[in-house]
């Protein structure tokens, strides 16, 4: 498998840069590859390029402004004819509405601060699936970077990384914790994959603008 030689600081100054709009500063950066963001539903986004496809799901952190953990459902997978790639926990951080760059919780971090089980009850009760990806996949597994004490065996454990390839995809939550608390307006979740970066826009808002975005996509049939 390819392995990544990038650090969690490269991709953290890689991700706020990027999405100023500005050229990456060195070429041991993600490179700014083209990519597509789509949407399916409100609170659902796609993000993906020639490498890399990213889905994701945000009602719960919607519904979640001013607490200080955010989750996301997140899907991941590689695009058809891709070689296998290691996916590490700092390949993934966020970028936040003041600029901020946020990297992935700890499994340690989460734990002490005592919201898994309560915060993982919330995302199930409310949430959208992400299980949109390429046809070249054929199965599934599981995003394992935090464990879930409430699940089966196999996810009460928590890995630092794990193998993506093309014909499967990986599904799961990711938590980020915002000291200041979760705010209103656009946030970036970045995936670092091993030639490019894949940058999912998506915007926390309030009732009315989430009503008024429904309204827009159901007219696009989306």
């Amino acid at each position: 498998m390819k392995t990544h030689a990038l650090t969690g600081s490269v991709l953290m100054a890689a991700l706020a840069v990027v999405n100023a709009g500005s050229a990456p500063a060195s070429d041991e950066e993600p490179a700014a590859d083209a990519q597509r963001v789509m949407a399916k539903g409100t609170f659902v986004r796609i993000g993906y390029n020639d490498e890399g496809w990213v889905t994701l799901g945000y009602r719960t952190a919607n519904h979640s402004v001013g607490e200080e953990w955010m989750v996301l459902e997140v899907g991941v997978t590689l695009q058809q004819g891709v070689s296998g790639q290691t996916l590490r926990r700092s390949d993934i951080a966020l970028l936040t509405p003041d600029g901020k760059v946020v990297t992935l919780a700890s499994q340690e971090d989460f734990r002490e601060a005592g919201y898994l089980t309560a915060l993982n009850r919330r995302a199930s009760v409310a949430r959208d699936p992400v299980d949109y990806f390429p046809a070249s996949v054929r199965s599934a597994c599981r995003l394992s970077f935090f464990a879930n004490p409430t699940g089966d065996s196999s996810a009460r454990l928590a890995q630092d990384e794990l193998e993506l390839g093309s014909q499967r995809a990986c599904v799961g939550r990711l938590y980020f914790h915002l000291p200041d608390g979760i705010g209103l307006g656009p946030y970036t979740l970045g995936v670092k994959f091993t030639r490019t970066m894949v940058r999912v826009p998506f915007r926390i808002m309030t009732k009315d603008e989430a009503k008024e975005l429904k309204k827009k996509l159901d007219e696009k049939g989306q």
